[in-house]
């Protein structure tokens, strides 16, 4: 993979005064770093670190294929009931609402790579990755751009508290954590209890954070560039790997409509294959597809 400056080929953004990171407002953000750290005095059971693994990856799943593919940009169908579940799943990822989202994720392919883009590394490499979203400047959900989800009084509910479907993530580990310490008396279950918390959530939860937020920030500056964009998106294949597919992202910023971001079959996409697996039992529907020209059209000149 080659490392490409975006700094050096398309040059530095100024971020304006009212994008600054609240220091005061950030503290319980890093707090949550420092907290899986408390586990050494609880010991972590070899149940937890698997439940750590399925809370990444289950949450994963519905970041990229609910949060991003869904309601970001509509690359496929589902009824209302399906789409809370993945609503719900999303939150409990601890990115905010599925509104707040998708409604940000949308200007930032709108203005990509401009003074407009929320989160350019253009800015800064650190205001890509994290920076911006503790800035007070992005705290609202910007209604305007997700009109057509705004008219589901379910998913503003649960937008404006979010809170409840990462907390309800939160003990569901706690639960299992105590159920690890079963047979061993209440100091076990009350330690397994502990761990379930500190590493099935918390720590889950801030390694889903960073990898979420590399597509943002690594897949901008190292990767290459199959596509000719008006933007610094790169394809990369190890982001793709540990985010379910999603560092396929020049082929994403080329074609954003498409339900799949690997284009051919070398370009592992396992969001992609998941809900290809949903579609045949009817959970999803109408998976948008790239066109035939716009897969080629890269691969041609090579």
């Amino acid at each position: 993979m080659a490392v490409t400056s975006d700094a050096t080929e398309y040059g530095r953004l100024r971020r304006a005064p009212d994008e600054r990171v609240n220091p005061i407002t950030s503290i319980p953000f890093w707090l949550l770093h420092l907290l899986p750290l408390l586990a050494i005095f609880t010991g972590v059971p070899w149940q937890i670190w698997l439940l750590a693994v399925w809370m990444y990856w289950s949450r994963m799943f519905f970041i990229t294929a609910g949060y991003h593919r869904y309601f970001a940009h509509k690359s496929y169908r589902m009824n209302r009931f399906w789409q809370f579940v993945f609503a719900f799943g999303g939150a409990t990822a601890a990115q905010k609402g599925p509104l707040w989202w998708a409604a940000h994720h949308r200007d930032h392919h709108r203005y990509s790579d401009t003074d407009r883009d929320v989160h350019s590394p253009r800015k800064g490499f650190w205001w890509s990755h994290v920076g911006w979203i503790l800035c007070d400047k992005f705290n609202a959900t910007k209604e305007e751009n997700i009109r057509d989800f705004t008219r589901f009084p379910e998913l503003c509910w649960l937008n404006r508290h979010d809170w409840v479907a990462t907390w309800t993530a939160g003990s569901f580990c706690a639960f299992v954590g105590f159920a690890t310490g079963i047979g061993g008396g209440w100091v076990a279950v009350l330690r397994g209890g502990a761990a379930g918390l500190l590493i099935g959530f918390f720590l889950s939860t801030v390694v889903l954070w960073h990898a979420t937020f590399t597509v943002n920030s690594l897949a901008h500056v190292w990767g290459t560039r199959r596509y000719t964009t008006t933007d610094t998106s790169r394809n990369n294949v190890v982001i793709a790997l540990y985010t379910g597919g999603e560092g396929w992202h020049n082929n994403h910023h080329r074609y954003q409509q498409s339900v799949r971001q690997g284009f051919v079959w070398w370009q592992i996409d396992t969001t992609y294959y998941v809900l290809w697996l949903l579609s045949k039992v009817g959970v999803v529907r109408g998976l948008k597809q790239p066109r035939r020209e716009v897969v080629f059209q890269g691969y041609m000149r090579h």
